[in-house]
């Protein structure tokens, strides 16, 4: 990993590693005895792209479950690849290849082993957009489709964030074996270098804890956008452009008159990119975050792209909206308290933004 700012006095990591180590165990003793937020799990059959912190700690991922399988001779085959950057690389994710290929990740492979399931923390990337995790899953036994929930709750320097959304997703390798990718989407709170803790609960109640120091990668250019329009009721700014090798994003700030996030359009915004020469760029959509705010909703977004190359000179940008044919949810209130919501957004209309055009500086 990269390196941002050179520190003067050395980094205590093995004290940190320990209080951290320390601060998880005492977390994880206060959430059995439901003195902690509880993760949220949301599977939609058409999932919202965008989550909603509605209480004071709230972190939401959607968990995308991998449909691949190979058989045992090619699994068994598997098991003699090297562990390390083995994740990453077999993606289909072209960020993350082309981030191990140029040696942006930090690389872990460290193996915690719990009642004959061993999970290995490989690879982490630490971009404008996420920090993405990869790990490997090995059981003597077989494990149950959703064996690990929504995947790993995080700390950033042994405290919980405040909120945050992302996403999760497995790839069966074999009844006993399979690999997992995990996106933490990056808000204003996370610094651009510090000790990540990661709890991992299994179905039979088992947990596995990791702690490793993490820096963002450099080398992100901004582009500063500060485009504005306002659409049928829906008060649009787009703030900003960041790229790196390892992906573009677009953020945006969008407002509407209201109190009700199902009934809202603003957390549903999307955007198209195309190049000079009319090539689409590929598009990951991105976690964002939604407040009431003096009887307005209130959404920050960053939605993600694959990579460009050094030949664009110029990017057609289209919002749209993405509306949710089905869905529902829970909200967590400031005591923790949870209740359920229902899916109300049957009747609203997509919204027809104009596009506008991005020069990318050589």
């Amino acid at each position: 990993m990269k390196k941002r700012y050179e520190h003067s006095d050395p980094f205590p990591e093995e004290q940190v590693r320990s209080a951290i180590q320390t601060g998880m165990e005492q977390a994880e003793k206060q959430r059995s005895k439901g003195n902690i937020h509880r993760q949220l799990n949301r599977i939609n059959k058409v999932k919202r792209k965008v989550f909603y912190a509605f209480g004071s700690v709230a972190v939401v991922f959607v968990i995308l479950v991998g449909s691949s399988y190979y058989s045992p001779a090619l699994a068994s085959s598997l098991s003699q690849i090297p562990i390390i950057g083995s994740v990453f690389g077999n993606s289909d994710l072209i960020g993350l290849e082309k981030a191990q290929k140029q040696g942006l990740t930090s690389q872990i492979g460290e193996t915690q082993t719990i009642d004959g399931i061993s999970v290995t923390l490989d690879e982490i990337l630490y971009d404008q957009n996420n920090i993405t995790i990869g790990y490997i899953i090995e059981s003597e036994k077989q494990l149950g489709e959703h064996y690990f929930g929504a995947g790993m709750d995080f700390t950033i320097n042994g405290e919980s964030p405040s909120m945050g959304s992302g996403s999760y997703r497995e790839d069966i390798q074999s009844a006993t074996t399979r690999t997992a990718i995990q996106e933490i989407n990056v808000t204003e709170e996370m610094p651009d270098s510090f000790e990540l803790g990661l709890i991992l609960h299994g179905g039979e109640e088992e947990t596995w804890y990791f702690s490793t120091p993490i820096e963002k990668i450099t080398d992100i250019r901004t582009i500063p956008i500060e485009h504005s329009q306002s659409v049928d009721g829906i008060d649009l700014t787009v703030t900003e452009l960041t790229l790196s090798e390892t992906g573009v994003s677009v953020s945006y700030e969008s407002s509407e008159a209201g109190t009700d996030f199902e009934l809202s359009r603003g957390g549903d915004i999307e955007f198209r990119m195309f190049d000079q020469d009319g090539n689409e760029i590929t598009s990951y959509s991105g976690g964002g975050t939604g407040e009431l705010v003096d009887n307005r909703l209130v959404f920050t977004s960053k939605k993600q792209f694959d990579p460009i190359g050094s030949n664009v000179t110029e990017l057609t940008i289209t919002p749209y909206t993405a509306l949710p044919t089905d869905g529902g949810g829970v909200e967590i209130d400031e005591n923790g308290v949870e209740k359920a919501l229902e899916f109300r957004g049957g009747s609203l209309e997509d919204v027809e933004f104009e596009s506008f055009k991005v020069e990318i500086p050589n």
